[in-house]
């Protein structure tokens, strides 16, 4: 086998399935890393083909060569100092035309690319026949049609890469004064751009300002320029809509010829799923929907089903009646000290307390959540919530885009926080994360949450009610004083589509697995800590601190451990106002006190760790201490509402 690995890198944009590409060239062995620079997560991989081993690189999803967002940028950037011996440009193929814009600039930058026609299958129920031997032909670089979730086509791709060899592609001309330009510039350019000449002069045309930078410093700038000046003031449009306007049109030609449309009797099926695809995100119709998926999917099935029934049989009848009592045998008859039995099988052993809140409370609540988030990814439904809720959203100073981390935030609020690096703009960042923090629980806390709550409608609606009004006023006035514009709003919509039941439960089962590899051993430490705070009396001196402001708000003293512990994680605050309520200790008022304010108290120490690496430490002290006031203010004025107006739930 030779030991240089060919170098291949996959892009494109979103939605397009890069991800089941790379996970099927790769398998398991791949690693995530930061580019370097910034906080963007690459991955890596490889695989080997006959005597010849590849590393596979995934990027994140570009729409352009100049780029809007991080991502974006972190992806061109990959592609002009990495060197790739391959890139794959991986598109949609019922979005050919719209697609292949990029793959023309990946060719106008002397990139040797290969092209990968994907889902292809849903392109031909819809109609759309490609002759790709055409394509591939007109294009002038291979061409090959797949479907990556049914692994169709995949091993003709990976034949394609071993075997290739960088041919020279064809170059779409534009017009007669564009090229004219570009012959112009191009002949001026000496700085190197890690690019070709010709792209890196479209970029220039179209005011990219990475590239403008930089050609600011050339010797020759005030000729490129006045060349510049002079095809701006003989066009009506701006550069920027002249050069796309002809890039489309090569596109337009290009696709004329290698696309035709079927007709057949599964016209039906496409109205249908068209249908379905505009009533979901319609305001009127797409409201009733959401909250139909928010009550089956998150009450019903992650509250009751996930925090309810499987909580309550795997800690009621499994752990606590005949794990901890085996548990605690076997320490007593084995171990003969008695600092060991008790951080093993103690009040706040690693086992009895630990383990037991991973494995009997948390999972089953995060378990359930990650199915219903992967069906909802899998339909094609999160770009359509995208698209219903940025008409509200345009309030917060977020654009719909933001949807997708505060939803996952429903399923691990450290996981949310690093995708908030998908939106454009440091302030909306900085807004998204603060939402994040401070209004949006993690599945695991708001499965305790809806499961404690539950037996009693009133009080469910109060909670959820103020959640959703904290989030709107903290939302619109952060919006109001934190300076700066809302960026334009732009998704890829894929159709609707029926998931397939294995590639859900994989996704399920794959972000479960990391969930619990992340969250046991914090569990364990943690365990560890409050056995040694409790062993030296620390513990005991910050739970005493804490009362006071148990009592102000209501709450019994023993309560005041919950929120200690929802400090280390969120999930863990839950699990101990789980055992309080469990216990008997809380009325349905307190619960309904104890519950705003553990929703809306500090994020957890992963949560807030990740926070300081993507916000900076000054920013996240300053969020910490405003959340923190307004949990606790939140808890003294529902307890003192309950007790003004004497309402007994």
């Amino acid at each position: 086998m030779r030991d240089k690995a060919v170098k291949v890198v996959l892009v494109g944009s979103p939605n397009v399935g890069k991800s089941a590409i790379f996970n099927y060239l790769t398998g398991s062995y791949v690693a995530v890393s930061n580019y370097p620079g910034t906080t963007v997560d690459i991955s890596t991989g490889h695989f080997n083909y006959g005597r010849q081993r590849f590393e596979i690189i995934d990027t994140p999803g570009m729409y352009s060569f100049i780029p809007l967002t991080e991502e974006e940028k972190v992806t061109r950037l990959l592609l002009t100092r990495q060197l790739p011996d391959i890139v794959v440009h991986v598109v949609d193929a019922k979005n050919v035309r719209r697609m292949l814009n990029m793959t023309i600039q990946l060719i106008d930058a002397g990139l040797p690319v290969i092209l990968t026609l994907n889902i292809m299958d849903e392109a031909q129920n819809m109609g759309l026949l490609i002759n790709v031997q055409l394509l591939e032909k007109m294009l002038g670089i291979p061409v090959i049609a797949t479907s990556a979730v049914k692994k169709v086509g995949l091993e003709s791709l990976k034949r394609v890469i071993y075997q290739y060899k960088q041919v020279q592609p064809n170059i779409f001309k534009l017009n007669d004064e564009l090229e004219q330009a570009i012959t112009k510039i191009s002949a001026r350019l000496s700085c190197s751009y890690g690019l070709s000449q010709r792209i890196t002069t479209l970029l220039l045309l179209q005011g990219d300002p990475m590239v403008l930078n930089m050609a600011q410093t050339e010797k020759a700038w005030t000729e490129i320029a006045a060349i510049m000046a002079d095809l701006l003031l003989k066009n009506k449009n701006n550069l920027t809509a002249l050069v796309a306007i002809e890039q489309q049109a090569i596109v337009d030609k290009i696709v004329a010829k290698v696309v035709k449309y079927a007709s057949f009797d599964r016209q039906h099926l496409r109205n249908m799923a068209g249908y379905l695809g505009k009533i979901t995100r319609e305001p009127w119709t797409g409201i009733p929907i959401l909250c139909l998926v928010l009550y089956f999917g998150l009450y019903q099935f992650v509250g009751k089903f996930g925090a309810g029934y499987l909580v309550d049989y795997i800690n009621n009848s499994v752990f606590v009646p005949i794990i901890n009592p085996v548990v605690a045998m076997g320490a007593n008859d084995y171990i003969p000290w008695e600092w060991l039995r008790s951080l093993l099988a103690g009040e706040y052993g690693v086992f009895t307390m630990g383990f037991r809140y991973a494995t009997a409370i948390i999972l089953p609540i995060v378990g359930t959540f990650f199915l219903v988030f992967a069906l909802l990814e899998d339909t094609g439904y999160l770009p359509r919530l995208a698209m219903l809720v940025d008409s509200v959203f345009r309030y917060f100073g977020l654009n719909g885009r933001a949807v997708i981390p505060l939803t996952l935030g429903l399923g691990c609020g450290t996981m949310a926080v690093m995708v908030t690096r998908t939106l454009e703009s440091k302030r909306e960042r900085l807004l998204a994360t603060f939402l994040l923090s401070l209004t949006i629980p993690c599945s695991a806390q708001l499965g305790v949450v809806l499961a404690l709550l539950s037996h009693n409608t009133t009080i469910v609606t109060i909670w959820s009610a103020y959640m959703l009004l904290v989030f709107v006023s903290v939302g619109w006035l952060s919006a109001q004083l934190i300076p700066g514009r809302r960026s334009a709003f732009y998704m890829e919509i894929p159709p609707l589509r029926l998931p397939l039941v294995g590639n859900v439960l994989k996704k399920a089962y794959t972000r479960m697995t990391w969930y619990f590899m992340e969250i046991l051993p914090v569990f364990i430490v943690t365990s560890v800590l409050l056995w040694a705070g409790d062993h030296s009396g620390i513990l005991g001196m910050m739970i005493q601190s804490i009362e006071p402001y148990m009592a102000f708000v209501g709450l019994p003293p023993a309560a005041a451990q919950a929120f200690l512990l929802g400090f280390f994680r969120r999930d863990y605050g839950a699990a101990g106002l789980y055992d309080l309520a469990v216990a008997g200790k809380l009325t349905d008022e307190q619960l309904l006190t104890a519950a705003v304010a553990l929703t809306l108290f500090v994020p957890c120490v992963a949560q807030l760790a990740v926070m300081v690496k993507e916000r900076g430490l000054g920013m996240s002290v300053a969020m910490v201490t405003v959340i923190i006031m307004i949990a606790f203010g939140s808890a003294v004025l529902i307890h003192n509402v309950l007790k003004l107006l004497a309402i007994q739930m």
